[in-house]
């Protein structure tokens, strides 16, 4: 009966949940939630692994290349398979309850590549033609972008090249000018579908110059290829940078006939100097005509900005109660923690924004935004900013004092405060706050649903006569912002021992109630484990640029930087059961209903970015069948709190042996003194 009514409930509130996960976000418009109910809280704790499959990476790939991987995919469960792509774009089907690979489709990219943004590829796209006869080739199609700019069509069901599509079921995307190095113009996330339309962006490097690729967003008749429409989100009227671009997930509202873009911050990112005014429609979420590119309207969230605080997650479209009635809106998260919630029809914000002064002073020859909008209603999903209250080392006054030095040494504002030749804290991160994961939402409950990252980067600008054969430290990202009178450099506050200056926890999950503009919990996400050596599992949280999945059966999914699923109470937030991955699955898990079982997958080939141990699996997780029990050891392994391993325990009874040599040796300094 209360399946029966949460069901009932969505469907009254106009949404449109689909037991299947047949889009990137779970449906158009990202809201990451399923309604099936047989995994509840009551039941999550006694999961299985139901199969693992390998993609075949780890063993094919030279270690070199699989060192530049990121493994984000997000897979499709449409036309009875689970479909997704590689880091290498190849694109799989899979048998839904064995994990059995039904076609693969390879599009060979070159390894010698080195793409900007990684080897990469967070998903595909699906789209059915109603006018093709049934049982027609490529009726049913699978559009994926690739690392070397193609947009491919294939038939969803053989895994075939459309050949009525493009170039035997290809096209090149040009980026329009000559590029510096192959890999500098990439696309990394899925294309979007609507109304015979698929459209797609790009990522491209950054800060390597002001003179970059144009960040053209670019729609093709899904039937034929052919180029339905272009549109660059930056007004170049007397801007000399280059792109502002859309290298995260899209939107569509199919029955309006819009798709909503996240776009990015202006290259170069953290000097504007060339790019006098708002920069519009930089950083903004805009809204389209999906049949002809035609601007709807256009919300700005960072003015000018400096910062690379460009938008990463996917719009989320929902319908919901504002307290004056039920409204259609648009939810964007951001990099900084804010969530502006628009009108989807006028983009107009549903609750006040206001627009408060921030630091100026900026480099030479820029000139900042007085101001920047604040959303009022809802509160940020994490602090912004860093004070010296803030930092902790791993162990008592180890590391702290570096930080603190760090900490004195830079500017450091709060939020906006502009880089410097100094160097500036940036807080939160130019990593977020919210990342490519997105937010999801319960439109049962009314609850935001977003991961959030705690971290900060110190952003040094360096003066062009000392940006000559300047070698960074290591641990410090360059980029050399050609055309503009300073380079950056960029590096995570950290301490010496490799830890985030910043008290932990470094990632959470937060859920946030809309309507009463407030927060319901923050749950700590990921342990030390298996980014520690030893083992050792803290309770530390880790970063978290992946997203998760909500179910109406209460609960809550994400996956982290170590290595397991995770599924926490939505009402509580409290973690109520933990996974074992083969390696960490820094990917948005889904969640689809097979033979009468729900199982749970999550992409789990780990994260080179972030430091991780390098996969190529992709596993599922179900409920245990009549007749299958789980092992006293299975429950003990996979317990809310950490795991049981010889390595997590010899690492923790090694921490206990260095506090104590601390303690001893802190002791024997004060009895000399004395």
């Amino acid at each position: 009966m209360r399946s029966l009514f949460r069901l009932l409930a969505a469907l009254v509130l106009c949404v449109q949940p689909a037991l299947a996960w047949e889009y990137w976000g779970g449906d158009r418009g990202g809201q990451r939630f399923s309604p099936l109910t047989q995994i509840t809280s009551d039941n999550v704790g006694t999961l299985v692994r139901g199969w693992e499959f390998r993609t075949g990476d780890l063993d094919a790939r030279p270690p070199e290349v699989m060192k530049r991987t990121k493994f984000e995919v997000t897979p499709l469960f449409v036309e009875d398979s689970l479909i997704f792509c590689t880091p290498f774009n190849e694109v799989i089907a899979l048998d839904p309850g064995t994990g059995a690979q039904k076609w693969r489709f390879d599009p060979k990219i070159s390894m010698a590549q080195r793409p900007a943004n990684r080897f990469v590829c967070r998903g595909v796209a699906h789209w059915t033609d109603d006018r093709a006869a049934d049982g027609a080739a490529c009726k049913s199609r699978i559009f994926t972008g690739t690392n070397d700019t193609r947009l491919i069509a294939l038939d969803a069901r053989t895994g075939k090249p459309c050949a009525d599509f493009g170039n035997n079921g290809e096209i090149k995307i040009d980026a329009g000018m000559k590029l510096e190095w192959p890999g500098e113009f990439q696309i990394t996330s899925a294309p979007v579908t609507g109304r015979g339309v698929v459209v797609v962006g790009s990522a491209i490097g950054d800060n390597r110059r002001v003179d970059a690729p144009l960040g053209v967003v670019r729609a093709f008749d899904a039937r034929t290829g052919q180029l339905r429409w272009t549109f660059d989100p930056l007004v170049h009227n007397g801007v000399e940078a280059g792109h502002s671009n859309v290298w995260a997930p899209m939107s569509v509202d199919e029955e309006r006939g819009l798709v909503f873009l996240p776009t990015t911050s202006p290259s170069p990112d953290f000097w504007g100097g060339k790019r006098p005014g708002n920069d519009e429609h930089a950083n903004s979420v805009v809204a389209l005509r999906i049949e002809t590119g035609e601007l709807v309207w256009a919300f700005q969230t960072v003015h000018h900005d400096v910062w690379d605080y460009d938008l990463p997650a996917q719009p989320t479209l929902a319908r919901i109660d504002t307290g004056n009635g039920m409204r259609d809106v648009v939810i964007q998260p951001t990099k900084q923690g804010f969530v502006f919630v628009l009108d989807r029809d006028t983009g107009k914000p549903v609750w006040p924004v206001e627009e408060r002064a921030v630091p100026q002073n900026g480099a030479e020859g820029d000139q900042l935004s007085p101001t920047q909008p604040f959303p009022t209603h809802v509160p940020p999903l994490l602090t912004q900013r860093m004070t010296a209250d803030d930092i902790a080392g791993l162990l008592p006054g180890v590391g702290s004092s570096a930080c603190e030095k760090l900490l004195a040494q830079s500017r450091n504002e709060g939020l906006y405060t502009p880089p410097s030749t100094q160097g500036t804290i940036i807080y939160p991160m130019t990593g977020g706050g919210v990342n490519w994961g997105s937010a999801g939402f319960d439109p049962v409950n009314q609850i935001l649903f977003a991961n959030v990252s705690h971290a900060a980067h110190i952003i040094t600008l360096i003066p062009r006569d000392q940006a000559k054969g300047f070698s960074p430290p290591p641990g410090h990202d360059f980029g050399q912002q050609q055309g503009a009178p300073f380079a950056m450099s960029r590096a995570l506050a950290m301490t010496p021992v490799g830890t985030p200056c910043n008290k932990p926890p470094w990632g959470e999950t937060v859920a946030v109630d809309l309507k009463a503009g407030k927060i319901l919990w923050h749950s700590s996400v990921g342990t030390s484990e298996d980014l520690a050596p030893l083992g050792i599992a803290l309770n530390t949280g880790t970063p978290l640029v992946n997203g998760v999945a909500i179910t109406a059966g209460g609960l809550v999914f994400t996956g982290a930087m170590d290595a397991y699923l995770r599924a926490f109470d939505a009402r509580s937030g409290r973690q109520l059961w933990l996974g074992r991955l083969p390696v960490p699955g820094v990917a948005n898990p889904m969640t689809y209903l097979w033979n009468g079982e729900q199982y749970v997958v999550i992409g789990a080939g780990g994260h080179s970015e972030a430091g991780t141990s390098i996969g190529d699996s992709v596993v599922a997780f179900r409920l245990p069948r009549q007749g299958e029990s789980v092992s006293l050891m299975t429950r003990l392994i996979d317990r809310p709190g950490g795991r049981l391993t010889v390595k997590a325990v010899a690492g923790s009874l090694a921490l206990v042996a260095i506090v104590a040599l601390l303690w001893r040796w802190r002791r024997s300094r004060r009895s000399r003194s004395a």
